[in-house]
């Protein structure tokens, strides 16, 4: 229930008027997440069909399929394959089953769509690609697939690494 009398009697001085101007973001927009290992990554919302809670038991696993394939789930009538992000990436820890969901982030090229198995969600944050620099120190089974890093954290050297979207559709260890 409200309480508030300012709200009842017209008295607005702490509410903001409607003309306000909104601040207009600077950069594009990404999605932050992370995987098994803690690492954080972020991929360009303009690749990102959607982003879903799956339950566990709605991902179908094929046999004799390559391990870095969780199976198959149904998005609206449309089969999709479900990759472990973090294997495909050559993260020695494999992504947590043990749990109600997984988040799903579904990556789309033209009529091509991929489910991406992450460890956990973060932000959709905008970014600004001005400020990616050249990744330092990158590991060589993942160097194909960053276009680059910002750094967040100067004093920590903490970065957050952009993946190419399109690389990992593309990627020929899909057919291993």
């Amino acid at each position: 229930m409200l309480n508030n009398a300012d709200f009842f009697t017209g008295n607005a001085e702490n509410i903001a008027p409607d003309n306000q101007e909104l601040e207009t973001p600077v950069g594009e927009l990404y999605l932050r997440f992370y995987l098994p290992s803690q690492d954080e990554f972020a991929l360009s919302a303009v690749g990102i069909g959607e982003v879903i809670q799956q339950p566990l038991d709605r991902i179908t696993p094929i046999p004799n399929a390559s391990p870095l394939l969780l199976g198959t789930i149904n998005l609206r009538g449309q089969v999709i394959w479900v990759a472990d992000l973090g294997q495909f990436l050559g993260d020695s820890s494999p992504l947590n089953t043990d749990r109600a969901e997984i988040p799903i982030i579904a990556i789309e090229e033209e009529e091509t769509i991929l489910g991406l198995g992450v460890e956990r969600l973060g932000d959709m944050e905008w970014l600004d690609p001005e400020q990616l620099g050249s990744a330092a120190s990158i590991p060589a089974p993942i160097a194909p697939y960053v276009q680059g890093e910002w750094i967040l954290e100067q004093e920590s050297k903490k970065t957050l690494r952009l993946l190419d979207y399109l690389a990992i559709i593309r990627s020929a260890r899909w057919a291993a």
